[in-house]
């Protein structure tokens, strides 16, 4: 059940249109379209016509939120108080609570489903030149984060088992399926941090019913396993992955030689858990694939060989250096990975409850696509490549030009020329190209002398009271 004032519906959906550049005659400017809203809102259940915080009002507010270095929700009001005042509309109440209840009634689906149909869209979009040998290529990996340490929280996603009780946070880890071509997260899934079901395995079965017949999946080497190779290649969906040496040991001696380094080889099923003696039965004996094998030399290391499995088997069409090429880029998604929880600052989560802390992943990720898509329509614009632009220069540029995309002339050559002003700051800021870089991972300045709390907070104020510091 839901109803609403169409005018006010669409000039909201306009004005978070244009806060993200989805409005003129730039590439991907369709990407955030009025069904993709429409089929959100349909997840909302609850009635909202002529108030405040309409749907639509809180998700602009909300992506300002986790957009803004100050991720409060005080700040993010007083933005939406001070943008209500210069349109010329009476001022809301600064307080947040009523903005807080507004992001806490709409479902977890609507901003799932936002996020989901944005970034499938912007893959589905991008220019046949990004693409690997004219293929799609998807990339998954998993991470963790923290969240407050309320009850709520700590009952869903418990604190690891090395945290002392009351002194360790709520901890979860997260599944992400984004693509090579555009950095656009087509998925995410979210589970406790240990636990059956729990493992980044799992966290890929539940998303790669996504991936179609063609589709490449370049992931590490925990993929890397007789079960993940077979179903996949079952679906037509080749996989490149390192070898799990825990798993698997690479013999070169033995196969069908492909060239020096590059084999193809037969391994033996193994028992598989989780599957019934039926199922078994039904699978091959053996499951052929290629094993390649590079020696990475850099001057001031130990020279490594590094195994690259693939069920792509074709040497003349996939080369030994194609793959390589490949697997290399793999490291997109750690930095993808860094872009949000450390520019973005999603390593640390602030809301109170499990259903809030997955709305706000959910922000986020929508959030770095929709970031994404202003910087594929700067990389069409200037005729780059979106992976050689800067992202965290894209995020500043757009924070900065947001009140000025909310308060621009009417006309539409005045807004024009300021997107293509936007677009082509953005172009300018590129990624240095630094192969083999190498940093110390260390901190030179140091942390302030204060001991760590090893007991809860409540204890501890206590103790305080009574002179045992």
């Amino acid at each position: 059940m839901r109803y609403y004032n169409q005018q006010l519906f669409r000039s909201q959906f306009e004005f978070l249109r244009r806060q993200f550049l989805q409005d003129g005659e730039f590439a991907f400017a369709d990407i955030l379209s009025r069904e993709t809203d429409e089929q959100a809102l349909d997840t909302i259940e609850f009635a909202w016509n002529e108030r405040i915080y309409t749907p639509l009002v809180t998700l602009w507010i909300f992506l300002g939120q986790v957009i803004s270095a100050d991720h409060s929700c005080r700040s993010a009001v007083a933005r939406f108080v001070a943008h209500r005042l210069a349109r010329g509309d009476k001022a809301c109440s600064s307080h947040a609570g009523a903005y807080c209840q507004a992001r806490k009634r709409l479902p977890e689906k609507f901003f799932a489903m936002v996020t989901q149909l944005v970034g499938r869209t912007l893959d589905a979009k991008v220019k046949e030149d990004w693409l690997w040998k004219g293929r799609r290529v998807f990339m998954f990996d998993g991470s963790s984060i923290s969240m407050p340490d309320t009850e709520a929280n700590q009952a869903e996603y418990p604190q690891t088992w090395k945290s002392k009780p009351g002194a360790g946070f709520p901890f979860a880890r997260i599944g992400v399926l984004a693509s090579l071509s555009c950095g656009a997260i087509l998925d995410m899934t979210l589970s406790s941090y240990t636990g059956k079901g729990t493992g980044e395995v799992s966290l890929l079965r539940r998303m790669w019913h996504i991936l179609k017949k063609g589709d490449v999946l370049l992931a590490d080497s925990l993929m890397c396993n007789w079960r993940n190779l077979y179903e996949l290649s079952e679906r037509g969906i080749p996989v490149v992955t390192l070898i799990n040496k825990a798993l698997r040991k690479a013999d070169f001696r033995k196969g069908t030689r492909l060239g020096p380094d590059d084999h193809l080889v037969q391994w033996p099923k193994k028992h598989i858990r989780d599957v019934g003696r039926a199922a078994q039965l039904a699978m091959p004996r053996f499951l052929t694939v290629r094993e390649v094998r590079f020696r990475v030399e850099r001057p001031g290391f130990r020279s490594q060989e590094i195994v690259v499995v693939t069920t792509l088997l074709d040497a003349v069409e996939y080369s030994k250096e194609d793959l390589a090429e490949l697997y290399r880029s793999r490291w997109n998604q750690e930095l993808d990975l860094r872009s949000i929880k450390t520019t973005m600052q999603m390593d640390v989560l602030r809301c109170k409850t499990p259903e809030l802390v997955r709305k706000e992943i959910w922000t986020h990720f929508l959030a770095y696509n929709l970031i994404r898509t202003i910087m594929a329509q700067a990389a069409v614009k200037h005729d780059l490549a979106p992976r050689t632009i800067s992202f965290k220069a894209t995020m500043q540029l757009l924070e900065a030009f947001q009140p000025l995309l909310s308060y621009a002339a009417k006309t539409r050559r005045s807004c024009e020329d300021l997107r293509d002003q936007l677009l082509s700051a953005i172009a300018n800021h590129r990624v240095g190209n630094r192969p083999d870089r190498t940093e110390p991972r260390k901190k030179k300045r140091r942390r302030m002398p204060y001991d760590l709390l090893n007991k809860p907070r409540a204890e501890a104020k206590l103790d305080i009271l009574k002179g045992l510091r």
